[in-house]
């Protein structure tokens, strides 16, 4: 229906808008902007042309960025040989 259903009380309003300024041209992509852990939620993509379609997106915000990951190589960095590279984040 060329629209955004914000839901009640969200706040959504000011920072969801369709990427393409016409949705009734077969993209109906939204872009979510300055995302905050309370838009953590399920989204649903209605679709109706002569029936509707549903699909739902699970979207979990996190309260912070990843740790910075440590990360080494173990073997011997020689031509023709293996090296196994490894990384890890808290």
């Amino acid at each position: 229906d060329h629209h955004v259903n914000y839901g009640s009380g969200s706040g959504l309003q000011d920072r969801v808008a369709f990427v393409h300024t016409d949705p009734g041209q077969h993209d109906a992509s939204i872009r979510l902007a300055d995302l905050q852990v309370s838009d953590t939620g399920t989204y649903q993509c209605r679709v109706k042309k002569n029936t509707v379609a549903v699909h739902e997106v699970i979207v979990t915000v996190q309260a912070e960025k990843p740790a910075t990951p440590q990360c080494w190589s173990e073997g011997e960095l020689i031509e023709g040989g293996s090296v196994l590279l490894r990384c890890y984040s808290r």
